[in-house]
């Protein structure tokens, strides 16, 4: 039986199992392992799991898995994580670029810090007046007087499944605003439940409040229920370029499967 050696990392407490499957040997097919691993009682207990290969133009090649087992889109706080890990592991330097699901991004870590360039944005639309933007995931972003005692698991599920997104479904964020900042939950696909922070939907959040006015900058500080997080962007008509996202990543543990 093959022994599978897993770091456990958490980013504003996103929380992901990674792999350094640079030798090819965990088979990123088999979605019912992934989703056994992630599992929270019978496994080790994550949002998702990314696996770090090789790439002949770049540091390394990231996969990423929602905890369902499928492969997943492009993972924010993943990829701050996952940046972490592989300078931790001597994969690459405290400035580095990788390819994801969404292309490239460069990352600079800097001890517990993960600053990572996110891809730009070409188009957003509005729907039934609430932004709808792809950050890397799709995310639909509302915003609200009072997030703190939403049922984001109820509100978001009946989002995710409407059929404005269909097939695919959507991401869910519920933003309320702040003279300083936002304050954002988030309804993950994949995962099916709130999880802790969401760096792609924190992303598009902050874009989202720039774009309805409720802030004039290119620079949003964001709290999410896991960890505090910044958003630096530029707007030029429908094009958002210059994307960045700045929080916290950690190990936790390792060990193995």
């Amino acid at each position: 039986m093959m022994h599978i050696h897993f770091n456990k990392y958490q980013g504003a407490g996103n929380d992901f199992i990674i792999i350094d499957n640079r030798n090819g040997a965990f088979n990123p097919e088999n979605s019912e392992l992934i989703n056994r691993m992630c599992d929270r009682r019978f496994g080790i207990g994550a949002d998702g799991l990314i696996l770090v290969s090789d790439h002949k133009d770049v540091d390394y090649e990231m996969k990423y898995f929602n905890s369902d087992g499928k492969l997943g889109s492009m993972c924010g706080n993943g990829g701050r994580c996952v940046a972490h890990f592989a300078f931790k592991h001597g994969i690459a330097g405290p400035n580095q670029k990788f390819i994801a699901y969404d292309g490239l991004h460069e990352a600079f870590v800097n001890k517990g810090t993960v600053r990572l360039q996110m891809g730009d944005i070409n188009e957003y639309k509005l729907i039934n007046g609430n932004y709808f933007l792809n950050t890397g995931s799709p995310h639909y972003v509302l915003f609200m007087d009072e997030i703190e005692n939403l049922n984001v698991f109820e509100e978001g599920w009946k989002i995710r499944w409407s059929q404005d997104f269909a097939p695919g479904g959507t991401n869910v964020n519920f933003v309320k605003v702040h003279k300083n900042g936002l304050s954002v939950r988030t309804f993950e696909r994949g995962v099916e439940d709130e999880t802790l922070a969401c760096g792609t939907g924190i992303t598009a959040s902050a874009i989202a409040a720039v774009l309805k006015g409720h802030f004039d900058t290119n620079s949003i500080d964001v709290k999410a229920r896991g960890g505090d997080l910044k958003v630096e962007f530029k707007i030029d008509g429908k094009k958002i370029s210059g994307i960045w996202l700045t929080g916290p990543a950690a190990f936790v543990f390792e060990g193995e499967w």
